[in-house]
């Protein structure tokens, strides 16, 4: 399957943050998709306005159950799972369950369709990372009976069945460890950083910093990581460039069979403390609220930051939109939303 040459998509979790803006992006490249969600964390708003276009289909349904698509798939992009601490806190079960049978089904699917499948992994695989920036080869620090040990877990098996498909049916496979990304659409109560913060920051609320606030995080505006996702899925797969995405994957691990179907991390590699994303929204939204400290969570990651080497090498993807303008235009959605739901009430 060359590239551009899928036609027709399922996206699981569409409903999402990130699956409603693949569906966008895929609608756009003149794909036919599929949107499959349950609506336990993604929203029916997110895609209200794709609704009635001829070339896009919502189902709603649990990932966990049997999976069947009527007529051909090309690639099946499994996204559906909590994917914010209070989600995936929340939803302990689900997201072992998304992360092991929705997974399993969702490859499946696209094993009886010989469609190509991309998982959308996570940063938290690295757990508490004792390494810094953190590489695919990086084997993770996970406490794996600690609370949010469950979206760890459940995305580390993910993976594992996945290359398991790819190396046991010869399965098209990718895998993308996805770091903290942001931007529109994001939900207000999602309770992650930035949103927590520009949401504060609007209603003149004290932004809640975990901790001292040192921890660092690594944000990725939301139009760099889709077209990330949109260059892996899109990929080369004819063999005299695999070949060559082979050896430059080989510069950097020891481990790399075949490079494209090995994880790849998205994520821009731009390292922030929380007190400095806290000032940078308090510049953006004009506030004058202060700050609150409170306990960290349990098995916080201190350090979160990306090597993204192969996604440069392979890819030639990089960051484009720097952390003040995409705050900045984060702040712009969160403002008319909020001033919508107020009108609304």
């Amino acid at each position: 399957m060359g590239t551009g040459t899928l036609q027709r998509v399922l996206i699981t979790g569409g409903a999402g943050f990130l699956g409603s803006h693949l569906c966008d992006r895929l609608i756009e490249r003149g794909c036919e998709v599929l949107c499959m969600d349950n609506l336990l964390t993604g929203r029916e708003t997110n895609i209200a306005h794709l609704l009635g276009h001829p070339r896009f289909r919502f189902i709603q349904y649990d990932v966990c159950d049997y999976m069947y698509v009527e007529g051909p798939l090309d690639a099946v992009l499994h996204f559906a799972s909590p994917a914010s601490p209070r989600d995936y806190l929340e939803y302990p079960i689900h997201t072992l369950k998304v992360g092991a049978f929705g997974t399993h089904k969702a490859l499946g699917l696209a094993k009886a369709k010989g469609a190509r499948f991309l998982l959308a992994s996570t940063s938290e695989v690295y757990g508490d990372p004792l390494v810094n920036p953190q590489p695919e080869t990086y084997w993770g620090n996970v406490n794996p009976i600690s609370p949010r040990g469950v979206y760890d877990e459940a995305k580390r098996f993910a993976e594992a069945m996945t290359m398991a498909y790819h190396r046991y049916h010869g399965l098209d496979t990718r895998i993308v460890r996805i770091f903290n990304t942001y931007g529109p659409r994001m939900r207000p109560d999602d309770g992650r950083v930035i949103s927590n913060f520009i949401v504060q920051a609007l209603r003149g609320e004290p932004l809640t910093v975990h901790g001292d606030g040192s921890q660092t995080r690594s944000f990725c505006y939301l139009d760099d990581m889709m077209a990330g996702l949109l260059a892996v899925l899109f990929g080369p797969s004819d063999r005299s460039v695999e070949e060559r995405m082979d050896r430059a994957f080989l510069h950097t691990s020891t481990a790399a069979e075949d490079s494209i179907h090995h994880p790849i991390n998205l994520g821009n590699p731009e390292e922030r403390s929380v007190l400095e994303i806290a000032r940078l929204i308090l510049e953006a939204t004009g506030s004058k609220s202060s700050l609150t400290f409170v306990a960290r969570p349990v098995d916080d990651p201190r350090v979160r930051r990306p090597d993204i080497s192969c996604a440069q090498q392979l890819l030639g993807w990089t960051p484009q939109v720097s952390l003040e303008e995409g705050i900045r235009r984060t702040v712009d959605y969160f403002q008319k939303r909020l001033a919508s739901v107020t009108l609304k009430r």
